[in-house]
């Protein structure tokens, strides 16, 4: 190391003048800090990825149903999100049964033009979960009780649901689901 004389006769060495003992700590900070970052990030970024939804998931996430076949007055079983979901035909006495019950009457009051969409009220999409304690009620498939108001009836408890899907007897809460859904065409529904 030099030694450089200032004017008034001190000595300096020259490392401090030209700074590089300060140089070599901040590069070694920086280093530091940088190679922190990278370690951090190469962390972060695989824990975050396997909280996104796997393949499998995003395939379930909507589910298309060809309604052709449903005659009127019918109801069928499918799955969405690995639950089972009803899809009945209304007959126009089913949607004559359900318009005439006065909605403030029911524990979980609605319409059926609330629970269906516009210009299709014959299509009633429901969640086949009862909304007591989950169990599937019966109703959707040929020959199965449908309960004192031709809706659907759960086995474990007694709830009686009526065409509407609207909770009038037994233990349950609510209405059964409606998921959310759309007409793709006349004859497919997507759900999800």
């Amino acid at each position: 190391m030099t030694d450089l004389l200032k004017a008034d006769g001190a000595t300096v060495a020259s490392s401090e003048i030209h700074g590089e003992g300060v140089r070599r700590r901040d590069f070694i900070n920086i280093a530091a800090v940088s190679f922190a970052g990278v370690g951090g990030i190469a962390v972060l970024v695989p824990l975050i990825s396997q909280m996104s939804a796997s393949a499998d998931v995003l395939a379930e996430s909507s589910t298309e149903v060809d309604i052709s076949a449903i005659a009127p007055g019918q109801a069928i079983k499918t799955m969405f999100r690995k639950q089972p979901v009803f899809v009945r035909n209304l007959t126009p006495v089913e949607i004559a049964e359900a318009d005439a019950v006065n909605p403030a009457t029911l524990r979980d009051p609605a319409t059926l033009e609330q629970r269906t969409k516009p210009n299709k009220t014959n299509w009633l999409i429901t969640m086949g979960v009862c909304t007591h304690l989950g169990c599937v009620p019966l109703g959707a498939g040929p020959g199965e009780v449908k309960g004192e108001y031709g809706g659907y009836f759960c086995p474990c408890h007694g709830s009686v649901y009526d065409t509407a899907a609207r909770i009038r007897k037994g233990p349950a809460p609510k209405n059964l689901e409606v998921p959310p859904y759309e007409f793709s065409s006349d004859t497919v529904v997507k759900i999800g």
